[in-house]
């Protein structure tokens, strides 16, 4: 099987601007959580914003292709909705703009629905319903595309805790059949959503910066995410022969965002080994950061 995201020296511009430049992926789980990637990845991915350079594929496939042929459905942060559309209608509407006949739209958006528990408000208009139900929603449209890849864009985003780990418990289980990718800034470690990922990738502008379990991720003390201007390639040098790891790779040695394990050395050995090295360090933050 495909993995469900791959990527290669990608580039996406927003406004006539990089937003993403030069990122390579690959996932390995089938619920895959990305974290602190820009907002630019999931709409490339979920095939609302063109690629401008390099590859991108959601399970294999172009991703525009794919959402098209109602293989990959994304289910975007907040979009505009119909106000005066009931959640049935919208729900029914996807459905039925993924190419399924009206009957078979129908049954297909009612067991959304279902799955969704939004039962009590399918025949209410999206303008009077709660954010957590307005999200829900949005989720439950891409279910009822029948699509097998689903995307999702932080559902539980600064709603207040319980409603957020209410509404993620629902989404995880809604998804449970579904190869599934969550993009999130950040998410608290004991959430449902990092809870059911069995693959964590942690992006730093355009650097994986950590991949692999996520509670493996977060306990990671001695994993720093540093971006580096100057000789980044005599900097790693050093902090290896004293003691520390490169994880990753540096990139553009000009100014590079590295991810190292600190090892037998502390924060301030970067500082002084920079500084020897004729490098400076500009950013230096926990990799367990990327979980709140």
């Amino acid at each position: 099987m495909e993995p469900l995201l791959t990527s290669s020296s990608l580039r996406v511009d927003v406004g006539g601007t990089p937003a993403i430049e030069g990122l390579s992926l690959a996932t390995t789980g089938e619920r895959v959580l990305v974290l602190g990637a820009a907002r630019a990845l999931f709409e490339a991915a979920a095939g609302l914003r063109a690629i401008t350079r390099g590859e991108l594929r959601v399970a294999g496939q172009d991703p525009l292709a794919a959402v098209r042929a109602a293989a990959v459905a994304g289910a975007p942060l907040d979009p505009p909705l119909p106000p005066s559309w009931t959640v049935r209608e919208y729900v029914t509407w996807s459905a039925r703009l993924a190419g399924h006949p009206h009957e078979t739209a129908r049954a297909l958006a009612h067991e959304a629905i279902d799955r969704m528990k939004l039962g009590e408000v399918a025949t209410h208009k999206l303008a009077a319903v709660t954010a957590p139900a307005r999200r829900g929603t949005v989720v439950a449209a891409a279910l009822a595309t029948g699509a097998p890849v689903v995307l999702v864009e932080d559902p539980a985003g600064g709603l207040p805790d319980e409603a957020a780990r209410s509404l993620a418990r629902v989404v995880v289980r809604a998804l449970a059949d579904r190869r599934t990718v969550f993009f999130a800034p950040r998410v608290p470690l004991d959430s449902p959503i990092a809870l059911a990922a069995e693959e964590a990738i942690v992006v730093d502008g355009s650097h994986v910066s950590g991949q692999g379990d996520p509670a493996e991720i977060a306990s990671r003390d001695s994993a720093f995410v540093l971006r580096v201007a100057g000789d980044a390639r005599a900097f790693v040098d050093a902090v290896e022969a004293q003691g520390g790891r490169l994880l990753g790779s540096p990139g553009d040695p000009s100014q590079a965002r590295l991810t190292i394990d600190l090892g037998t050395l502390h924060t301030r050995d970067l500082l002084r080994i920079a500084a020897d090295s004729n490098a400076v360090v500009l950013e230096l933050r926990p990799l367990g950061r990327a979980f709140a």
